[in-house]
């Protein structure tokens, strides 16, 4: 079996209400923009992928498509490791490419990529609803919607002003109090003396972290940070490939960490970080980019198939106003379940790829 045919397609789909308007201390934003593959076999299997393309200006899909046709014409799917050692792509395409692989071996065998993965070790898959940057008084209005939807975890953006997020993270506790473990994501806005100050400040709100309030290099200054308060310390922008954990871990530079796909490079890469986080006993959480059903089931698999993946999972997909699949990946009081059917396990709508096609 071999690849015979890549197409690749760049994709708009709105958001509703709560989650957009989604603010953060860079951009507003109430759309999601995404890359979908479709990797087509000499046996008729078609796989499907997604990697994020969401504020990336200047993208050229036709060139990722003449890029990723070249590269992966003739190709035997089942190469996934060859595949990640020979590939010259960023990490994004990589993942849209290696993510259709996977959904073509599932096909083709089958069976569902957990099964390939090495089997479940988790039924449910609990979510952690994340939402934009937001007054005292919206916080506390929308910490109480996503009790009363059965959620257990929050996690908010932040990093536009420091009171900002203290009266933020304040209107969440004052509303539905420990009813949310919390958690804040400046995405680096913040230098180290003041994350220090912010982190110490919010040692009375009991976050379960504060995720990457700093650059992500040098890995001494998180090191230093942790130090600093009580309040745990997660990183993202510093997790990209298995490697880096590694880093991560020598450094002791996080409590908890998040990989994602788009980042790490694909599936495979982050089911290596959950095998090291899991020798390392690192507690580890899936990372979402506004993530369509495609990226959301990859997350599902990888999250039922490792241990390391305990927490609730980083989610926007409730704030989809629809997906490119044939059904909504159903959300049920805060978890999503492992989809059971071949590959991915989600239905691909070719027609919705070309309705939400951007021009």
């Amino acid at each position: 079996m071999h690849i015979t045919q890549c197409q690749i397609y760049l994709v708009e789909v709105k958001q509703t209400s709560p989650l957009a308007p989604y603010r953060s201390h860079i951009r507003t934003t109430d759309t999601t923009t995404k890359a979908i593959v479709e990797l087509t076999t000499d046996t008729g299997i078609v796989g499907w992928g997604e990697h994020n393309q969401n504020f990336l200006d200047g993208i050229s899909i036709a060139g990722q498509n003449i890029a990723a046709t070249e590269f992966i014409d003739g190709w035997d799917p089942y190469n996934i490791e060859q595949f990640h050692v020979e590939n010259p792509f960023d990490t994004r395409l990589r993942c849209g490419l290696e993510m259709a692989l996977w959904d073509i071996i599932g096909k083709d065998n089958n069976l569902p990529l957990y099964k390939m993965l090495g089997g479940k070790v988790r039924e449910r898959i609990a979510l952690a609803a994340c939402m934009g940057i937001q007054s005292y008084q919206r916080a506390g209005e929308m910490a109480q919607w996503y009790v009363e939807q059965g959620y257990t975890a929050l996690k908010t953006k932040a990093g536009s002003d420091a009171q900002e997020d203290l009266d933020m993270v304040r209107g969440v506790r004052d509303a539905v109090g420990d009813q949310l473990k919390l958690r804040i994501d400046p995405n680096r806005a913040y230098s180290n003396e003041e994350a220090a100050e912010l982190g110490r400040a919010l040692e009375p709100y009991d976050l379960e972290y504060f995720e990457q309030p700093i650059m992500a290099d040098p890995l001494t200054d998180a090191t230093w940070l942790r130090k600093q308060t009580s309040t745990p310390i997660a990183l993202n922008e510093s997790v990209e490939e298995p490697d880096s954990v590694l880093a991560i871990l020598a450094a002791d530079a996080a409590d908890y960490i998040l990989p994602d796909t788009h980042i790490a490079g694909g599936i495979l890469p982050c089911v290596k970080i959950g095998h090291i986080a899991a020798a390392a006993n690192l507690p580890t959480i899936m990372h979402c980019g506004h993530d369509l059903g495609l990226k959301t089931a990859a997350m599902l698999h990888i999250a039922a198939a490792c241990p390391a993946y305990s927490m609730a999972n980083d989610c926007t997909y409730y704030g989809l106003s629809d997906d490119i699949t044939s059904e909504m990946i159903p959300i049920d009081q805060g978890h999503m379940t492992v989809p059971e059917a071949p590959g991915l396990g989600v239905d691909i709508v070719k027609e919705k790829v070309l309705k939400y096609q951007k021009d």
